[in-house]
């Protein structure tokens, strides 16, 4: 089993990474996903398939839940108010809009993410986010944090 903590410790390895848009290599640059994509490698070697090019208007382009689909064939989904430290979390950024921002649940209600323009950054899951909050997904095997 993968615990919590170890997924925690990955992702906090990759604070300060420049936000790139489709890159996903540790202190070089990332984006929410590549974010998600490294901490996957780095707990799993490989990743379970090849994300396709995207734009950043992907998601208003198309329409499609491709990040919620694609999260719901690699990972366990479970209740936002059952999210523990560790899971990712997806993101809607309008009421009708696709689930398109990825982050990854930290201790003490704040979120690690690539954000947009900056870099992966930890902030505090504040009330904007969780208005936004779509769902929640453990990755696979992970154990249950700690009470």
């Amino acid at each position: 089993m993968i615990s919590g903590q170890a997924i925690l410790a990955e992702a906090r390895e990759w604070i300060g990474t420049p936000y790139q848009h489709q890159a996903s290599a540790k202190g070089a640059g990332c984006d929410c996903l590549g974010l998600v994509r490294g901490v996957w490698r780095a707990l799993y070697a490989t990743e379970p398939e090849i994300a396709p090019a995207y734009t950043p208007d992907w998601a208003e382009k198309h329409g499609a839940e491709t990040l919620l689909e694609a999260a719901r064939r690699h990972m366990s989904e479970t209740s936002l108010d059952r999210a523990q430290p560790g899971d990712v979390l997806l993101f809607r950024m309008g009421a009708d809009a696709p689930a398109k921002h990825a982050a990854i649940l930290d201790e003490g209600d704040h979120l690690i993410h690539a954000y947009w323009g900056r870099a992966v950054v930890r902030s505090r899951f504040a009330p904007w986010w969780r208005a936004r909050c779509a769902a929640a997904f453990s990755f696979p095997g992970a154990a249950p944090w700690p009470r």
